[in-house]
């Protein structure tokens, strides 16, 4: 496996739980992943949210991403730091993806409430039944 099969993953599974934390408290969301690539996992949010203000003071993060299956399923875990992107090319392309956050009251790319940021410089592996009680010997791949 490479990190390529985590990028295919998380694309056929956007749908993740992204943990946070808030001084000592985690704190966990599920999101819908905007895509994933050969640098990492890509989320669009608003800056008034908590979610941001977290990983502004701490910008190390775990995603959880689930697909149904046989037994448990097959979740691909990936730790690795935030950083924002303030990009706008990568504004407009979220607009013109996610048409629906102009009803959330965003007006264009260069709207300060757009935020973005991708998770990057980290570790990925998949996890399954068969891996339970050996999760320390399954193989991680670096991003």
């Amino acid at each position: 496996m490479n990190f390529q099969d985590c990028v295919k993953f998380a694309n056929e599974h956007p749908v993740c739980y992204v943990a946070t934390t808030e001084g000592n408290q985690p704190r966990v969301r599920a999101l819908r992943m905007w895509f994933a690539d050969e640098k990492g996992f890509y989320f669009q949010t608003e800056s008034v949210k908590s979610l941001c203000k977290q990983l502004k003071n701490n910008n190390k993060v775990e995603l959880c991403f689930y697909a149904p299956g046989s037994g448990a399923g097959t979740m691909m875990r990936a730790t690795g730091k935030a950083e924002f992107l303030d990009d706008l090319g990568l504004k407009s392309k979220v607009l013109n993806d996610r048409p629906f956050l102009k009803s959330l009251g965003i007006k264009g790319p260069e709207d300060q409430l757009l935020t973005i940021f991708r998770v990057y410089s980290g570790e990925a592996y998949f996890w399954t039944m068969a891996d339970n009680m050996k999760e320390g010997e399954i193989e991680r791949m670096k991003f």
